[in-house]
């Protein structure tokens, strides 16, 4: 346990995921960060329609760099511009959600073959520390902050590796998965699954066993392919009908 007045790890290593934008971006880019920001965290639900004049007035911002960040949105496909009607938050694609978690894989377990042989006590125990804090977070109200734990985890695993920007490629490519993974933390069943397969994967990077621990990370990172049928039938509304053809 940490002295009385010191921070513990998990909160030093939570404190460093956090993602404002940075007051010296324009009003376009500052726009767009606050908006894509409520998107992914389901602030702004799909369906909810994004009016130029109202988000101009509630970010005290001209209208031009509310109507370019909405153009990026939709450039994302996290908004949907209609001529004539609007523009919405567009609904979670299944297939957009599968192709954001390849791109994370790929990067991740990458990244973890390369942190396996470099691992030290260190690590190991930041990553313990985000365990037993993730494990506190799920007993608490509202999922905020285990989700922010889940990053924070996923993010030191990167870093261990020695590719601390691979983060910002994995955070950039996974919006849409984000949005299914925020609507799984309400089910108990799959939060407690989630920590159980982070503690394998620590435990088996302490053990010197790389390919375990690239095992693990695997089975977690593909879970929420095979959780994403019981989210649409517990959120329909949420979801884009799945292109034909889409896996």
């Amino acid at each position: 346990m940490d002295a009385p007045g010191v921070p513990d790890r998990s909160a030093l290593l939570l404190a460093r995921t956090a993602n404002a934008p940075a007051p010296q971006l324009s009003a376009r880019r500052r726009v767009h960060a606050l908006l894509r920001a409520r998107i992914v965290s389901l602030d702004l639900r799909p369906g909810t329609a994004l009016s130029e004049n109202e988000l101009a007035a509630e970010l005290q911002v001209s209208r031009t760099p509310v109507r370019e960040s909405l153009i990026l949105l939709a450039d994302e496909a996290l908004a949907e511009i209609y001529p004539r009607l609007g523009t919405f938050v567009s609904r979670i694609r299944p297939e957009a959600v599968a192709e954001a978690q390849f791109v994370r894989e790929a990067i991740e377990l990458a990244g973890l073959r390369e942190a396996a042989p470099r691992v030290r006590e260190g690590d190991i125990a930041d990553l313990r520390a985000l365990l037993v804090a993730q494990r506190e977070a799920v007993a608490e109200p509202g999922a905020a902050r285990f989700f922010a734990l889940d990053e924070a985890f996923h993010q030191r695993l990167l870093e261990i590796s020695g590719h601390r920007t691979a983060w910002k490629v994995v955070n950039t490519a996974k919006a849409h998965l984000d949005r299914a993974r925020r609507l799984s933390l309400p089910m108990p069943e799959i939060v407690a699954r989630m920590v159980d397969q982070h503690e394998q994967v620590v435990e088996r990077l302490a053990g010197g066993d790389g390919d375990g621990a690239e095992a693990a990370l695997r089975t977690h990172l593909r879970a929420v392919l095979h959780d994403i049928d019981e989210i649409r039938r517990r959120t329909p509304w949420y979801f884009a009908e799945p292109e034909p053809g889409s896996t």
